[in-house]
């Protein structure tokens, strides 16, 4: 029976009666400690009506032991050749590190342990309209983040992702069913109703059209003429071609050709980021502005350098986050920008739209409804929550990104009560170990502007959150994104994992599995996919999986890329020792 009980129930073994896989299921759960009543409440949301029938598929034969095929561990995509444009191919493997910052590693715990929690996490898909008028690619001299040459394949690389994890056979470490997918925001890039209908649409299947404007071509930097974006289809020397990058005849018309997306097969949970709250990623919302230049007909695509120095600056620096100098800017342009077809369906969503969004049955998927939130949280224009993990493990979702603009983040001082008084409460009652799940590391919460909404409320910062976390013995993990970067860290009684983004190579998720090692210790396993796209490209193949490997390539080789996003082998695949306390 699980230890907190809710309102309704997404129950894992009907899940698994549906796709074939309770049987399996169920006896792996007795190997490895985890009995029926967990398995049945591994799923759990706290409050909300109950989810839709998920739809009978065929699922992949769960092993009872663990296995490396089809992760980081049996291999990894790597570039070939040297200098230039640098095709990728099967390279080796990422090994498994152990970690004893926290707690000493004792011999014989792998024939002990009892799997705890096995499930994936996504982070930064950043799922891109690359047509839409908001966006600054002409900043790209300035930043790689700008643009990328990968972009207009980001819905193919995604499904790619979700192919992958529906073919994992359960927790490479503990061969433990996956439980669920939790997403740590930047799900989206611009904000964009569009591009969030491409996300749920995504994670709970059905068809995708990564197309805006003119419904029958491209209109973008692709297509621009101008030397600053690789021009694939046109006989321009621009930079990147220069570098290398190839001619593609067609990439245009497959980039925006519909895309089916087979949806998770897991249960999901989402988290939001401050590409999913904020126009641009960065600027304040709720300007009447936004909503006007991307839903509208034109499009800047290039700036004189000097003025887009001046621009990156101020987004760096946090120096406009109303976004006043922005909107300037492409007022003082307007006669330059490029005429493209307007489309309403670019438009900002808001956080009450985010939920909705979350909320119609139409992406309900596998459940649970929602994906963590419930009317409750319209009601209360609030996009955090706790969830139940399993019967021993509570997770807790929060919401880092600043209301008042900027690409770092904080926490208010209301959010900030109620976790300390969730952790709390769990420590009297439950005494389950706790996994937080937010969007920004600890590192990247240093934004404390106030959020106008809230003028009075302080902000809080990651080193402030890092201290309540830490005062809580039950906190086991803190897993979040937004730096793009592989990077784990050891705080006192807790581990801080990041893992890198799905658009900048090397594209990965990560598998997270907690065991109690019944030797005074518990490890937290992790372990690194890529997508199911093979690592070798061919150039004239432009299906949707072509185009998935492609994407991969694209980003390895994206000009003024950073190469240390990968981390070092202590980041990827370890085993994280803590004490059971």
């Amino acid at each position: 029976m699980s230890r907190i009980r809710s309102a309704a129930t997404f129950d894992r073994r009907t899940f698994l009666t549906a796709t074939g896989a309770v049987g399996a299921a169920t006896g792996l759960g007795l190997a490895f400690g985890v009995g029926p009543d967990r398995q049945a409440q591994a799923a759990t949301v706290t409050s909300g009506p109950a989810p839709a029938a998920p739809v009978p598929v065929d699922a992949p034969a769960v092993p009872r032991t663990p296995y490396t095929r089809g992760t980081t561990l049996a291999g990894v995509s790597a570039p070939r050749g040297s200098g230039g444009y640098r095709r990728l191919a099967d390279g080796p493997a990422w090994n498994r590190v152990v970690r004893a910052d926290l707690a000493a590693a004792h011999g014989g715990r792998a024939g002990r342990r009892t799997a705890l929690a096995s499930f994936v996490q996504f982070t930064d898909l950043h799922l891109v309209d690359v047509q839409s008028p908001l966006r600054y690619e002409y900043l790209r001299a300035e930043t790689a983040s700008a643009w990328r040459p990968q972009e207009a394949l980001s819905v193919a690389g995604v499904v790619s992702l979700i192919e992958r994890v529906n073919a994992l056979p359960g927790g490479p470490a503990t061969g433990a069913p996956l439980s669920f997918v939790m997403t740590t925001g930047d799900n989206t890039d611009n904000n964009s109703k569009l591009e969030l209908e491409w996300f749920l649409t995504a994670m709970s299947g059905g068809r995708i059209t990564p197309n805006s404007g003119d419904p029958r071509r491209y209109e973008g930097v692709q297509d621009s003429g101008l030397k600053l974006y690789w021009q694939p289809e046109r006989a321009l020397r621009d930079a990147d071609k220069q570098r290398g990058f190839p001619h593609l005849d067609g990439f245009l018309e497959a980039a925006i050709r519909t895309v089916h997306s087979p949806g998770l097969r897991l249960p999901w949970y989402s988290t939001v980021g401050n590409h999913d709250s904020l126009p641009g990623g960065c600027y304040a919302p709720g300007d009447p502005f936004w909503t006007e230049t991307a839903t509208g007909g034109h499009k800047l695509e290039s700036l004189p350098a000097a003025e887009a120095a001046k621009v990156w600056k101020a987004v760096k620096d946090g120096l406009d986050p109303q976004g006043a100098d922005f909107k300037r800017l492409l007022k003082a342009h307007a006669k330059q920008a490029r005429r493209v077809t307007p489309d309403e369906r670019r438009a900002p969503f808001t956080r009450a739209e985010y939920l909705r969004a979350h909320l119609d049955p139409a992406h309900t998927g596998p459940g649970p409804h929602g994906h963590g939130y419930t009317s409750a949280h319209l009601d209360g224009n609030r996009l955090y929550y706790t969830f139940r993990v399993s019967d021993d493990v509570l997770g807790i979702s929060l919401d880092t990104t600043d209301p008042g603009g900027h690409y770092t983040g904080s926490v208010g001082d209301a959010q900030l009560r109620w976790l300390e008084r969730t952790l709390k409460e769990n420590e009297k009652g439950e005494k389950a170990h706790v996994l937080v799940f937010s969007h920004h590391t600890s590192k990247s919460m240093n934004n404390t502007r106030p959020d106008p909404a809230r003028p009075h409320e302080r902000r809080h910062s990651g080193a402030e959150l890092v201290e309540v976390l830490a005062a809580h013995p039950s906190v086991v993990g803190w897993i979040n994104g937004h730096s793009h970067k592989n990077e784990i860290l050891a705080h006192g009684g807790f581990w801080e994992i990041s893992t890198a983004s799905h658009i900048d190579f090397p594209q990965l998720a990560r598998v997270i599995e907690l065991v109690d090692n019944h030797d005074g210790t518990l490890s937290l396993f992790t372990t690194l996919v890529e997508s199911a796209a093979p690592h070798r490209t061919d150039f004239t193949d432009l299906s949707q999986t072509g185009l998935a490997a492609l994407y991969r390539e694209l980003s390895f080789n994206a000009p003024e890329a950073r190469t240390d996003l990968a981390g070092t082998a202590r980041d990827r695949n370890v085993e994280l020792l803590l004490k059971r306390r």
